[in-house]
């Protein structure tokens, strides 16, 4: 298969997604020169996943991979859904992110604490071929993080079937059911038509 570009400076969205495409050469941004990247505006996680695999292909002319993912809520109505990463008005604080939600939801009664991650995964080629793929991940927020497995909203997200956060899940674990893993593997027969063409 030919040199794969992910489109993260996230080491450990890196290598989660490093894992699930083993055997594929993969690289992040920081191994590329750099490049003018557009801020995330879209509406949604598709529209933010093309925006920013599209500029990655336009700079580098690799075929990249870029995802956007987030916690949708239930009792927030979805929220904080495309704008987890900066939910506490500040890209990136996960901590401030994890607190905010909590404190959002801290009268929600426990049977009512149904929240998801949501992932788009979107291949862009430098042929101009575009596929965008969505996996969800289906559990509920627990009241006091918990584990040191992940990032994000990770300490505080029970899967369904699980009495686990996803951050007390091995990495194994965690790739076998999360969003970004649904995501990703059904990408991987439009990557595998990629590495025979």
């Amino acid at each position: 298969m030919s040199t794969l570009l992910l489109a993260t400076r996230n080491p450990a969205k890196l290598a989660e997604l490093r894992r699930l495409l083993d055997g594929a050469e993969v690289l992040g941004l920081a191994d590329v020169p750099e490049f003018p990247e557009a801020p995330e505006t879209g509406a949604t996680f598709a529209e933010n996943a093309l925006a920013k695999a599209r500029d990655a292909v336009a700079a580098t002319g690799l075929p990249t991979i870029a995802d956007d993912s987030g916690l949708t809520v239930d009792a927030l109505n979805g929220m904080p859904g495309v704008l987890s990463a900066r939910w506490c008005g500040k890209h990136g604080d996960d901590v401030a992110n994890l607190e905010l939600v909590l404190g959002q939801i801290a009268d929600v009664p426990d049977e009512r604490r149904g929240a998801a991650f949501v992932c788009a995964a979107a291949l862009v080629l430098p042929s101009g071929v575009e596929v965008v793929e969505q996996g969800q991940w289906r559990g509920r927020l627990v009241r006091a993080p918990r584990g040191t497995n992940g990032f994000g909203y990770d300490p505080i997200f029970v899967p369904d079937g699980e009495t686990r956060t996803s951050a007390e899940l091995a990495a194994e674990e965690k790739d076998a059911q999360s969003h970004r893993g649904r995501a990703m593997r059904a990408l991987l027969p439009h990557l595998r038509a990629l590495a025979g063409a």
